[in-house]
């Protein structure tokens, strides 16, 4: 295989790093090649891959391996993946957090505001969160914070404990940095590579020779 720094390492889906360190698996996410409109990059190319798939997960996980976790919870709707697939791990139940307007039964509600600056609705069915149960919060991506204080409030405003919050990144956003003051976090970036997450401009983007062509327009 080509060696973990070079173009073909990073554009082979199936390819494994040799080293397998904390992150390896981040140089597969793709740059947002239509334009402003769209997040400004794709996390979820690196599920396609089975080994990153499941490194991620240990990433994630590494912090909480001693604590007691009761139940995960993910954000609708990229962090239902990651969440879902967490809870597998652990052999734990899979609580959804959803935009509002998508659950026929009672539910709890709190506004936020997005990574997009749009104002939404997040809403929680009454029945799952007990006073003291211990709730494991997964999204995709931390990128201002709003979705995840959003989940944070509806957890707590029904007596949740939130043991922890986990993400592929967490970006040193304002909201991003007071999650992390506040909560106990995981994710999935190296630190030497934190400034490249938070500039939004990954060395590992270079080999995606679509991102030229989007620039170009």
């Amino acid at each position: 295989m080509a060696g973990y720094n070079s173009p073909a390492a990073h554009m082979d889906l199936w390819g494994v790093s040799h080293t397998r360190e904390k992150g390896w698996y981040l140089s597969l996410m793709a740059p947002n090649d239509r334009g402003p409109n769209y997040a400004w990059l794709d996390p979820s190319r690196l599920y396609c891959h089975q080994q990153a798939l499941q490194d991620c997960i240990e990433d994630l996980l590494q912090p909480f391996q001693d604590d007691v976790i009761d139940l995960v919870a993910g954000m609708d709707a990229m962090g239902f993946i990651l969440g879902a697939a967490i809870a597998n791990h652990l052999g734990k139940g899979f609580l959804a957090i959803r935009k509002s307007g998508h659950l026929c039964v009672e539910t709890h509600t709190q506004p936020y505001t997005d990574y997009s600056g749009r104002e939404k609705v997040m809403e929680v069915r009454t029945d799952a969160i007990k006073p003291g149960l211990r709730i494991l919060l997964v999204d995709q991506w931390i990128e201002t914070g709003g979705t995840m204080q959003a989940a944070i409030k509806l957890v707590e405003q029904d007596g949740g404990v939130v043991a922890g919050v986990a993400a592929i990144c967490i970006e040193d956003s304002e909201g991003g940095l007071q999650v992390k003051a506040q909560y106990k976090c995981s994710d999935c970036v190296p630190e030497h590579l934190r400034i490249q997450f938070n500039s939004h401009n990954l060395e590992s983007f270079k080999t995606f020779p679509r991102r030229q062509k989007y620039h170009e327009k």
